[in-house]
């Protein structure tokens, strides 16, 4: 007893945390701000620090980069403001930038199970279900994502359950917390570049937490590819670039997680759940 009131006198007597220091410091996590000039960098420090987070958390961004580094809605705003910056915008248009974005339009919108359609380049990605499809869902995943590879059935299912009216578009969107997901995002295009994504797909989210160089390449003799060509692709900096062009365009529609679904070019702010998508579905071919 004499032990515990001691702890808590102890605790009781600690000096209280200074506040962080995110209204004055002039650099933030995961932001390179050397190479623009003074004027530049007080452009980005005052829009940032006066501008809200839209993960929710209540924070401004730059309160958030300086508390929360891993949040991924901070730092692509943050670094949206940047790039802004560098191209010389006054604060009005990059102010005018970050409202028009998708990530901030959706944070308006939580409440919304399906927000405002946004264009997304799908031209050459790999898609299953026929053409003539009415419902076009795009997937941004990531291979070893757990909710990704739980999410697989679900869209199986769902693509059964309207096989004439569903086509599924896959688009990359590796996480930087999982070591191997860039690895398996430039095997898949590999795949794809000889005509056979899907199998290799099917393969990697089976396998989520096997993925390495070497059961990716043992994989694809498996399936039959032609070796010298899938390492060729696998390994072309084109490919990284590939990958690289598909996070961009998530990022810019408002991709902060995965999976993420646009329906017919619509996010959609719910579980990746059959019973939860089949409504969606059908209420988006009545209005066809």
């Amino acid at each position: 007893m004499i032990r515990t009131l001691a702890l808590l006198l102890a605790v009781t007597q600690l000096p209280a945390q200074a506040p962080s220091n995110w209204q004055t410091a002039t650099t933030l996590p995961g932001i390179d701000l050397k190479a623009l000039s003074p004027a530049q960098q007080k452009i980005v420090l005052t829009i940032l620090r006066d501008s809200a987070c839209p993960c929710g958390c209540g924070m401004k961004v730059a309160q958030c980069r300086i508390e929360d580094p891993p949040c991924g809605q901070s730092l692509t705003l943050a670094t949206m403001v940047r790039e802004a910056a560098a191209a010389n915008k006054t604060i009005p248009q990059i102010r005018q930038l970050l409202e028009d974005s998708p990530m901030v339009k959706a944070a308006s919108q939580r409440s919304r199970i399906l927000l405002d359609p946004v264009a997304i380049n799908i031209q050459g990605s790999p898609v299953k279900g026929p053409a003539t499809a009415k419902v076009t869902i795009i997937e941004f995943s990531d291979f070893q994502c757990p909710f990704c590879v739980k999410a697989i059935p679900q869209l199986d299912a769902l693509m059964k359950a309207f096989p004439k009216d569903i086509r599924l578009v896959y688009k990359q969107f590796p996480l930087d917390t999982h070591s191997q997901a860039a690895l398996a995002s430039r095997a898949s295009l590999s795949a794809h570049a000889q005509g056979n994504f899907w199998p290799l797909h099917d393969k990697l989210y089976a396998n989520s937490r096997l993925i390495n160089r070497e059961s990716i390449l043992a994989w694809a003799r498996q399936f039959g590819f032609d070796m010298p060509k899938f390492t060729k692709v696998f390994d072309a900096p084109e490919t990284q670039a590939a990958v690289d062009r598909n996070i961009d365009e998530g990022i810019r529609a408002g991709v902060d997680a995965t999976p993420t679904l646009f329906i017919n070019g619509k996010k959609y702010q719910g579980a990746v759940d059959l019973a939860q998508l089949t409504p969606i579905i059908t209420n988006e071919l009545k209005a066809k």
